[in-house]
This record gives C-alpha cells, structure tokens and sequence, in this order.
C-alpha cells in the first residue's frame, strides 16, 4: 500500500472548485495581452477591452479541461523517458531562477558566474534522485536578454536531463524553442518526446502579465509543456484563511489552462504552484512555513480533482546558510509533498526564499529526496510468508547476514544514502577525519562535479546549439559567451 496524506475532502475540494468558477465568471481576470483578450472573445469569454479584462464561463472551462492531457512524459536530450506524470508518480527537480549561490568558502550569498551554473549542471547530472534539472542559477556575466537561453544552452550541454526552464521576455522563447529543436531534429519529434517544462507564472490576484501569458501561448502552439505557477500571498495579495487562498489558486491556474487550451487543444501543462503565507512580523513569505506546506499539498488534491498532473515549489528553506534550518524546513516539504504524490517537485537546493542555490545543500538535499521516494513504496511482502522458515535459518546461524533472503531483497528494502549522510559509529567518523556535514557536502561535491562527464551529443547538434546561442548573444553585443573559457 502506497502511504497517503490529504488535507481537504471531496466535499471541501468540490466548494472550493465551485467558488473559483464563480470568480472567475462574474469578477474575471486582467490580462494585458491583446491578443489573447481576442482569442477569449472568440471563443465565448465575455470582454472588457477597457479595462483588460476577460470573464471565463464554464462552457470555456469545461472544454479547457476535457483537452488538457491527463498525464504526459519528459524525456532526457537522448530520447529516454525520465518522468511518467500521472496517478501518484514524484518527481524532484531543482528550485528555479537563483539570483544568488551560497559560497561555500565564505557561507555567504554572491551573484553566480557561468563557471558556477556549469558545475551545477554536471553535479545535477551525478544526483541519482533528481529526475531533471531547472535553469537554477540566473549568471552574471551575460546580459540579461540573453540569460534565459544561455541558462538553458547550458543545461543541454552539460546535462541529459530534461530542464524546467522559462523566460522573463518574449524575445527569449524563439531561440529557446530552437535550441529544443537542434536536439530534437524536428518539430514532430519534439511533440512527441517534451524535453523541457516552461514555468508560467500568473501576478496575484487574477492577473496575467503581457510576457508570461505569450509565454503560454507560445508554449502552447509548439507543444511545449508548461507549468502553471500561482502564487497567492495568505494575508497579503490573497485571503489569510488557507481555504481562501485555495480559491485564488484554483482560479488563477484555471485561468491558464483556459488559455492554454485554446491557444492549442491538448498540450501538455501541469497543475502547479508557488504560494506562500505572509509572515506580517518580517514582510516575508516564508516557504518553509508549514501552512504553505499545506496549502501545497491542497492544491495538489484539486488539480487531481480536476484530473490533471500536479506540481509544486516545496522542500526547500527559508535560511540563509547551510544548516539545520534547512534540514528542517527542506525534510518536512519533500515529505509531504511525496505523502501527497506531487507529480513534479521543485525544490531541492534552494534557500533564501527562492532567491539563493546551495550546491552543498542540493547534495544534502538529494538525499532527502531519496528517503521520501523510498517512503512511498511503503511496506510490502516480499518472500516474508510463510515466515517460520526464515526464523528457522535465524535460530540456527544467529544471523541472516548472508541469508539469500537478506542478499536478494536488502538493496530495494533499505535506502542506503551517499557519503553526505554520516552513519558510521563515533570511532569510525574520527578515523575518518571527524567531518562536518558542511564539509562531507562540500568534499562530495567536488567529487561528484569532478566524476561527471557533459552529455555526449552529436558534433553537429553541439555546433547548431553553439551557433544559436552566439547568434542570441551578438543580439544584445556580446561578442564572446563565458562558456567559451571553461
């Protein structure tokens, strides 16, 4: 039996559902794109040009979420499924968009360079329970025209995994689409094997912005997945109830699957979110709180209510170092959210609010990872019965250390975490040179990013992906890209 948690029942979840529709209906959502404004009206929505406005019936809605896919898959840059995001399948990937990294040297918060994105991406590619890597870092010696495709030219050529990416402009999804299709081959091949997932973030309340509702057309038109990220503040830009802030998030992400959908039927998106309460004590919005938690692990139960794959920001830390905060606040989320069979969770890594990535907490952080996916295996026979035998063999040896029982099962009933992880006895941890987790994280990154190889691609797919992104950069008069040293 898979272990569970809820927090709202179906009856709660069906009101909430309702009351969103209602919103949605009669106050509507601002949208400050033309021509998605048009695209509503075509098809129904009520419009007010004036004000920026479309109200969303629940004929659009309905239609919306009878073509948006139950399930899809990602793929790795050599076509190899990774991910089935369905049922109750977890998944873990890094958090997104880092402005800052957490030096290891000095444990404070700098800007991060390209030297520094492309150690994260070869250690992403050596951590065995994160199923895909994000765009994490935002580099610093680029411009930022070019960021958001220089973080994904760097993301497929130093990891096969598949990238949650996304863009802050328009501009960026062109050549972003292209740098999918230089490893795809083709448009076709790319529909059928995703390689990215586009975050696509609403403004709280009920607002989407020119930029981020293009992004989920031009998402849309292509196949590309998205993800829809509402972000209501409780007690702030959202009711302070959970309950209400559950609404917003309904109504806000039901707003995106609208036009997604009719943008183009059928492609692919994922039920997702970034909420917070607002702690009015120190104006922040903690992610390590535990209503934010919950509220996380509610909005999963509607977006499975509404039949679709789910995701979630949660299992990560508010703290501004390495420490025991973050074991805290990363442990309980990533927990949850596997408890609640979050389809995609981002994460892992990240401290300050979203704002800052520790490549020592992401090894600290995979295995956190790995213990909650063992966790919703849960507990099942295996060769246990009858049982009298093996007690029998136990009796007569004293132990079954070397039982065929223990040698054949002991891998995929125990979860035996990295070098990170200290379990040796106290002799044994001072013969081995009584280390710190700080300074077990900070050697097993080095050799994890040492032991890691960029992903073999084609020499032509190398050089289109090359030529795409210097082509990007001489746009804004870059002459040169930092990856070019490295």
């Amino acid at each position: 039996m898979r272990p569970a948690v809820r927090f709202l029942s179906d009856e709660l979840v069906a009101k909430i559902v309702t009351e969103a529709r209602d919103i949605l209906g009669h106050l509507g959502v601002e949208i400050h794109n033309s021509g998605i404004l048009d695209m509503l009206a075509e098809h129904g929505a009520r419009v007010d040009t004036a004000r920026n406005r479309a109200y969303l019936n629940d004929e659009l809605i309905d239609r919306a979420l009878r073509t948006a896919p139950r399930s899809f898959q990602l793929y790795d840059v050599f076509g190899r499924r990774t991910h089935d995001l369905s049922g109750c399948q977890v998944h873990f990937t890094p958090g997104s968009a880092a402005i800052n990294l957490l030096d290891p040297q000095t444990n404070t918060a700098r800007r991060p360079t390209t030297a520094d994105y492309v150690r994260y991406a070869r250690l992403v590619s050596r951590l065995e329970h994160l199923a895909s890597q994000s765009t994490a870092l935002v580099p610093a010696d680029v411009h930022q025209n070019v960021s958001d495709s220089f973080r994904l030219f760097l993301s497929l050529m130093h990891c096969a995994k598949p990238v949650v990416t996304g863009c802050f402009t328009i501009d960026s999804f062109s050549v972003m689409k292209d740098l999918q299709l230089a490893v795809r081959g083709s448009a076709a091949e790319l529909k059928a094997k995703p390689l990215t997932v586009f975050s696509c973030c609403p403004t709280a309340p009920l607002k989407w912005s020119d930029v981020t509702s293009q992004n989920v057309v031009d998402c849309a038109r292509h196949f590309i997945p998205v993800e829809f990220i509402s972000m209501p503040l409780s007690g702030f830009v959202a009711p302070v109830t959970l309950v209400g802030s559950l609404v917003q998030h309904t109504a806000e992400t039901l707003s995106g699957i609208v036009i997604s959908q009719l943008a183009n039927p059928g492609t692919p998106v994922l039920y997702g979110g970034s909420p917070a309460v607002f702690d009015v004590r120190y104006e922040t919005t903690p992610m390590g709180a535990i209503e934010t938690m919950m509220i996380d692990c509610a909005y999963n139960e509607i977006g499975k209510h509404l039949g679709l794959p789910t995701q979630a920001y949660i299992g990560l830390s508010d703290g501004k170092q390495f420490d025991a905060q973050d074991g805290l606040e990363t442990g309980v989320g990533a927990v949850l959210a596997a408890l609640a069979g979050i389809n995609n969770i981002s994460g892992p890594g990240m401290l300050d609010f979203e704002s800052c990535l520790s490549l020592e907490k992401l090894v600290l952080d995979n295995e956190i990872c790995g213990m909650a996916l063992r966790l919703t295996a849960g507990i099942e026979p295996k060769d246990d019965f009858p049982a009298r035998p093996r007690f029998e063999e136990l009796l007569q040896g004293q132990h079954l250390l070397i039982s065929k029982h223990t040698r054949q099962h002991w891998r995929s009933e125990h979860f035996l975490p990295g070098r990170v992880i200290d379990r040796a006895n106290r002799s044994r941890w001072q013969e081995e040179g009584a280390l710190s987790l700080h300074e077990r994280a900070r050697q097993e990154v080095a050799r994890l990013v040492a032991a890691s190889e960029p992903p073999a691609l084609p020499t032509d797919v190398q050089r289109e992906l090359t030529r795409l992104m210097e082509h990007e950069a001489r746009r804004y008069g870059m002459s040169r890209l930092p990856h070019e040293e490295l």
